[in-house]
């Protein structure tokens, strides 16, 4: 049994006005730069600790409002060990909490509840902090009307616990600083050092002859001593004594001269990586000794950690060791990152989505209890393992295959004259089939702008429609479900060849296979094609003696104008791993405008990179 802090709300900080978010026992924020994700962890920072440092500017402001106040609730839960929420806390716990800060839910199971609100003393010119029992925890409301915040709370008490410590790591840590401050983490394991009187008399005496041995053995010491003992005479003092100590001289003092050596080297000589990710596991020593100092007097103690960009410094396979050893620390941790690969190590559910919207802000997260395993085992497989940077997309475009994938972003490029990494686009392929489910379902539920370009083949919009109703929960028949806008596909069962050759680029299709086929007349070769077996194909004709169906040779026929395009089509088929890359560069380079399709579909991107005002 344990408890766990289950969800925060945050009103007027910051960027963030009207935000609710629950948290697992380890939760990875995920979003772009200045989507909020280090004031959230400053909210709690806030709430959970005594001291606050607040400005002016840390109240939310916009063109149309001027908050002037800060509201932070916290909602704390009884968990089990499997973190299923239990209707009354451990003795433990009640004793901390007591029975005055201590209220229910709807479902009658016991809580912590309680508010933050930080306000400016008008006279003073200071700001207060007041905290508050919330004895309702009301729902999280978008009605105008009915917002949480507005509830006044009058039982004021204070929310500050011991045995609930907030430990906050920020991305500038550095273990050298550590080294220096008795403030630190690092600081205090070595302060709290304790010997028993025996060990402290034999230890001490073992540095009193590693520092006479060390004196004796240099004759540059010996003669040091030598000349410092002058100073008795000059002061007139024979009392007092001169000691060169090159190790320590008490025991007490052991802690001022430590060093950290990784790899025989002193961590002075190692880079921001290296100095950065010791100070997260020094933190993580001096959590382990307090559970073991907790566990010894049989106190309650539960550590919540905020950890600002854990993978500062570190290259990407270090990165990839971190989730597991960040989620090894005792208590709750979370997590803000930038990291594909602290992101991608995360289950599922652990993630939690930042997005900035024009006029609010949007937090996602993916509930995998409305997914089969399949499912879950698709996600993880085609979008996490492959496609981590996704969790920190501004718009994603999906599209069939490897032509698309290619030709896309220089399609992109000559529209918006910008590269896809400079509108914060990803475009994404599927590898056919009209397998989008895995990825419109991760980022709708991420709150991520998402786009499909698709081919019109019968069966390739059944599928869209299928995954469409599936995402929406729609209960319409497949062939009553309306596509929405942010779905684009070809007409008249197009694929992207077949449609880009039908609208302005065959010229451009032709010169791409003359070049990789290293010919110089197209015609001739598909003449020489013509009539020529295609392989066998299944009729519906069975046999008589065996049963089985028949097959027959199947022909090419190349005849007339759409036997020609045919043609066309097979070649690129036969040749689909040489020609994406240098059609793309022919469509880009041409002097022509993008066929209807690929500008109704950026057109609509536009919107998103480049939102209207509302001057």
């Amino acid at each position: 049994m344990g408890i766990l802090l289950k969800q925060i709300r945050v009103h007027g900080f910051r960027g963030l006005d009207n935000i609710e978010i629950d948290f697992e026992p380890t939760t990875v924020l995920v979003g772009t730069n200045n989507a909020g994700k280090t004031t959230l962890l400053k909210a709690l920072q806030i709430a959970l600790s005594n001291s606050f440092q607040i400005t002016d500017d840390d109240f939310f402001f916009s063109d149309a409002i001027n908050r002037n106040k800060i509201i932070i609730d916290l909602l704390f839960i009884s968990v089990d060990a499997n973190n299923a929420q239990l209707p009354e806390f451990e003795p433990l716990w009640f004793t901390v909490f007591t029975e005055h800060r201590i209220s229910l839910d709807t479902s009658n199971n016991q809580i912590l509840a309680f508010r933050t609100v930080i306000e400016e003393n008008l006279i003073r010119k200071t700001f207060t902090k007041k905290q508050f029992v919330i004895d309702e925890w009301v729902d999280f409301q978008n009605d105008a009307n009915e917002y949480w915040y507005q509830k006044d709370y009058n039982n004021s008490l204070s929310f500050y616990f011991d045995e609930i410590p907030f430990f906050y790591l920020d991305a500038n840590r550095d273990v050298l600083e550590d080294l220096k401050s008795k403030t630190s983490f690092l600081g205090k394991i070595l302060s709290s050092i304790n010997y028993s009187d025996g060990d402290k008399e034999t230890i001490e005496e073992l540095i009193r002859e590693l520092n006479k041995e060390t004196i004796d053995k240099s004759d540059i010491l010996t003669n040091l001593h030598k000349t410092l003992e002058e100073l008795d005479t000059a002061m007139d003092n024979p009392n007092n004594t001169v000691d060169i100590t090159p190790f320590t001289k008490k025991l007490r003092d052991l802690n001022k001269g430590i060093k950290i050596n990784y790899s025989q080297f002193s961590m002075e000589y190692h880079g921001m990586g290296t100095r950065s990710w010791s100070s997260l596991l020094i933190l993580k020593a001096f959590i382990l000794q307090n559970m073991k100092l907790a566990h010894d007097s049989q106190v309650a103690y539960y550590p919540i950690i905020a950890i600002e960009e854990p993978e500062s410094h570190l290259h990407p396979n270090a990165q990839k060791k971190l989730y597991s050893q960040i989620n090894d620390i005792i208590g709750q941790k979370i997590v803000a990152t930038h990291s594909s690969y602290i992101a991608g190590s995360a289950k599922l559910k652990e993630i939690r989505s930042i997005v900035k919207n024009i006029d609010t802000t949007l937090i996602g997260k993916i509930n995998d209890i409305d997914l089969t395993p399949e499912e879950i085992r698709k996600i993880n497989r085609q979008v996490v393992n492959t496609r981590g940077e996704l969790y920190f997309s501004k718009v994603i475009i999906l599209c069939e295959g490897e032509t698309e994938e290619q030709a896309l972003p220089l399609l992109l490029k000559k529209h918006f004259d910008k590269s896809t990494i400079e509108l914060g686009i990803d475009v994404v392929g599927i590898d056919g089939g009209g397998n989008y489910f895995p990825f419109i379902y991760f980022a709708e539920s991420l709150h991520l702008k998402w786009f499909i370009l698709s081919d019109g083949e019968e069966a390739i919009i059944k599928k869209l429609k299928k995954d469409f109703k599936k995402l929406s929960k729609s209960n319409s028949a497949i062939n009553q479900i309306i596509l929405p806008q942010n779905i684009v596909h070809f007409d008249n069962g197009d694929d992207f060849e077949s449609y880009i050759s039908n609208n302005g680029f065959s010229e451009e299709i032709e010169i791409c296979l003359k070049t990789i086929l290293d010919i110089e007349d197209l015609d001739e070769l598909i003449a020489n094609k013509n009539g020529t077996s295609k392989g066998r194909m299944k009729t519906e004709d069975v046999c008589e003696t065996c049963t089985q169906n028949i097959f027959v040779d199947s022909l090419r026929d190349y005849n007339g104008e759409e036997g020609r395009a045919n043609a066309i089509n097979d070649l690129l088929t036969l040749n689909k791993t040489k020609y994406p890359s240098l059609l793309s560069e022919l469509i880009y380079n041409s002097e022509k405008g993008l066929p209807a399709k690929i500008t109704e579909l950026f057109d609509q991107v536009n919107i998103i990179i480049n939102p209207p005002t509302n001057e």
